[in-house]
């Protein structure tokens, strides 16, 4: 009687553990907080052979803390100077681009590969990894033969000032700031208030 018991008990229970088991273990895997993946990548440009390690966040893990972005939009500008850049004009006055649309102009960053061949009359230098850029209103350039091509930043390069449509996002519990898809993080440096580069958000 004991042996027939036995033979039907044991692989009962052993059946019984492996299920609890499984069933703990997908609670576990439920349970775990999901984080957001920051891929590194490095890229060359074709300017000077710029080598930089660029950290790219996907946009569905950027939450913007206003529901509306900041815009500035003008009706007229003065004094502007037209540059074409890949089929599209771009309007420059008192060191912002402007795009035209349905009557207004619209201040924007220009694009990554924009190309001028005089800075901005505002612009910093900023010597980074060996690299010289300029920086102006969340904008940073490279010099590429006799003009100047708008660059993505590497990673860790710190700025003093950031543009006034500059917003405030949160990715994982941390605000950090983006202006033309570049996330900044407020830091101390010598006591001063900074912001360095910690990521470009992801395009698509």
């Amino acid at each position: 009687m004991n042996v027939r018991i036995s033979k039907f008990i044991l692989p009962s229970l052993f059946v019984l553990a492996i299920s609890t088991q499984a069933n703990a273990q997908s609670r576990r895997d439920t349970s775990t907080k999901k984080t957001t993946t920051v891929t590194k990548r490095t890229v060359t440009t074709n300017s000077n052979n710029r080598t930089s390690t660029t950290k790219r966040v996907p946009r569905s893990t950027v939450t913007y803390k206003k529901s509306s972005r900041k815009v500035v939009a003008v009706r007229n500008v003065p004094n502007k100077r037209t540059v074409s850049f890949r089929g599209n004009n771009y309007y420059y006055a008192n060191n912002r681009y402007y795009t035209y649309s349905r009557g207004l102009y619209i201040a924007i960053a220009p694009k990554v590969g924009f190309r001028i061949n005089i800075l901005p009359a505002n612009h910093r230098r900023i010597r980074f990894n060996n690299n010289n850029y300029y920086y102006t209103e969340g904008v940073f350039y490279i010099q590429s033969n006799n003009a100047y091509e708008v660059v993505d930043p590497e990673i860790g390069t710190i700025v003093y000032e950031l543009p006034d449509e500059v917003e405030k996002v949160v990715i994982d519990g941390q605000t950090y700031y983006e202006y033309a898809n570049i996330l900044y993080e407020k830091v101390q440096v010598d006591g001063m208030r900074a912001y360095e580069i910690v990521g470009i958000i992801e395009m698509n």
